[in-house]
């Protein structure tokens, strides 16, 4: 399993990367792993200010169908449109080439209220 330092992560095994003013956000590694072969991304709230804990989109696999829920409060900016060829990337490039959506973060202090690295390891451990 992979688990970038540079991204925090939410217990519903989102995460969120923040550049400038800017964030992507994905699902982790793990979570790929646990839904198998993503084959369908559907995200319908590009331009939406979504709060934390809100459901932004849904991402399906072979076996399922998962709400995806916005780690923080934020607009959604971009949808990766590499996702509607290639579901797949989130599944071989979770942290990179298969980020979900661009947000601009309302409140950067939620932040801190994230999990680090370590912490989403203890977590899935358990």
């Amino acid at each position: 399993m992979n688990f970038p330092e540079n991204v925090k992560y939410t217990n519903d095994h989102e995460w969120i990367r923040l550049e400038g003013e800017v964030a992507y956000v994905g699902i982790s590694d793990y979570a790929q792993d646990q839904l198998g072969d993503i084959i369908y991304v559907d995200v319908a709230t590009a331009g939406e200010t979504i709060s934390k804990n809100e459901v932004f989109g849904s991402i399906e696999a072979v076996k399922t169908v998962s709400d995806l829920l916005m780690p923080v409060d934020g607009e959604v900016l971009e949808l990766n449109a590499g996702l509607e060829e290639r579901p797949e990337l989130i599944n071989t490039d979770p942290y990179g080439e298969g980020w979900i959506v661009k947000i601009a973060v309302q409140s950067p202090q939620q932040l801190d209220e994230l999990m680090t690295a370590a912490e989403y390891r203890n977590f899935i451990a358990q």
